[in-house]
């Protein structure tokens, strides 16, 4: 054996979304040095970078309902000393700071010297594969995001034009089926309002066949969604196929080019019998249609894992032709509550004035704590997957539950330790009932989850 990639083996640490706003290295509590040697012990740790890495002066606020997410550059230094070696930056807070922010947070990673995908100066760029070294091989991650604004994609070059700047994109739609009566009525609706006529003229205008379709008799565009006629009500969910076709590619590339392919994909779209019934973000369990067809596509294409963010719960997982799918690994580092500037536009949502603060404005979003991410006890609870692959097969996923500090003070909360205890047992025996809706069984072993592949 020449090189000790040769052995085909490799561990490779799994995160999910990391929002740091402050220092990570001044602490020493027992669970939480022990968390940092977990990582550090892997060959390869993946994170979600949910946030601009930027300084004061570079970018300008976007246009978005959520948290404005600045993480200083001086974070980096402490994702690397916590053992994080790839951030995926394909994610709806990649551009919270438009393409100046977007542009900063790549070159602060770039002199960090930290791998990454997902985002770029153009829709190739945002496209190709991140690649990292170690000694157990050649580690590439496709990053992609279902969750983003129009104007966020990255955009492709022209010989004769340049690209734009953005995150990785798999578009998709929704269509929702209603009863006959409920289609009537909606019919009804856009007659009568000139909602048939306004695209009548659009379709007589230069827009496109795609920007204005032709709908089918028992289909109806109205209001930005598509309805259809059926016998029961129900939400379906299809990705774009150009954008399934695109990315597919760039996975075969990551193949080609690497020893190991990880395939992260961001998204906080939703789907299941809990879009009907769940009272809170907190109770949705199942992501929407399209993922699971975009992590079976993936691992077709030639990837070795596939991880999922953005919901920032712990969703279940599946094991599909010997690869794991996971499906969302939850909050990493969850400190959105500590960021020392908002812009203006986000106090204005709540009708606070000039004179208000960081504070006003999160204690106005949450109502003091009662409604939101403080008030429920599943956004503070996270896992650490390590990963053990083989290239002949085999291999297990660890996963270490996460205590993210849920119902301490703001200033306190966010920072990940292992969790021991009546919550890890808790958090174990959800992912183990999430995870059996896969046909996936995953061993208790004190406070470690185990799924063998």
């Amino acid at each position: 054996m020449l090189y000790q990639s040769e052995t085909g083996e490799i561990a490779v640490a799994l995160l999910g979304d990391a929002m740091p706003t402050r220092r990570l290295v001044p602490f020493a509590e027992e669970r939480y040095l022990s968390l940092i040697d977990l990582l550090r012990g892997a060959d390869a740790t993946l994170a979600n970078l949910e946030g601009t890495v930027r300084r004061p002066d570079e970018g300008t606020p976007g246009i978005t309902e959520g948290t404005y997410v600045t993480i200083p550059p001086v974070c980096l230094e402490d994702l690397k000393w916590m053992g994080v070696d790839f951030l995926t930056c394909a994610n709806n807070h990649s551009f919270d700071f438009g393409e100046g922010g977007l542009m900063a947070c790549l070159a602060h990673l770039d002199a960090a010297g930290i791998a990454h995908a997902g985002s770029g100066a153009n829709l190739a760029e945002a496209r190709a594969p991140g690649y990292l070294d170690t000694p157990n091989g050649r580690v590439a991650a496709v990053a992609v995001t279902a969750t983003f604004k129009p104007w966020n994609r990255a955009a492709p070059q022209r010989p004769d034009m340049g690209g734009r700047p953005g995150v990785n994109p798999l578009a998709h739609a929704a269509s929702y089926t209603v009863d006959g009566d409920a289609f009537a009525a909606l019919r009804r609706i856009s007659e009568r309002l000139g909602l048939e006529r306004a695209k009548e003229r659009d379709r007589r205008h230069f827009f496109g066949a795609r920007e204005v379709p032709d709908e089918a008799a028992e289909e109806i565009r109205l209001f930005g969604q598509t309805f259809v006629s059926g016998d029961e009500f129900a939400v379906t969910t299809r990705a774009d196929e150009a954008d399934i076709a695109d990315n597919l590619k760039w996975i075969r590339e990551a193949r080609r080019q690497a020893d190991w392919v990880v395939v992260a994909f961001h998204s906080h779209e939703f789907g299941g019998r809990g879009l009907m019934t769940a009272r809170s973000r907190a109770e949705l369990e199942e992501l929407a249609d399209f993922t699971r067809e975009f992590a079976h596509a993936a691992i077709d294409a030639g990837a070795d894992v596939f991880v999922g963010h953005g919901s920032h719960t712990l969703l279940g997982v599946e094991i599909y032709k010997g690869k794991p799918i996971l499906y969302s690994m939850g909050n990493f580092i969850f400190q959105n509550e500590t960021i020392s500037a908002f812009p203006a536009q986000a106090y204005s949502r709540f009708d606070l004035g000039m004179e208000a603060t960081p504070a006003d404005f999160l204690d106005a979003r949450t109502e003091n704590d009662t409604k939101g991410h403080p008030a429920s006890p599943g956004f503070w609870q996270g896992a650490a997957c390590i990963c053990r692959l083989g290239k002949e097969g085999g291999g297990e996923l660890r996963f270490y539950p996460i205590d993210l500090g849920y119902g301490r003070p703001r200033s306190q909360r966010g920072r990940p330790l292992l969790a021991g205890g009546e919550l890890a047992a808790s958090v174990l025996e959800n992912l183990r009932r999430l995870s059996s809706r896969y046909g996936t069984e995953l061993a208790i072993d004190g406070s470690v989850g185990i799924v063998a592949l």
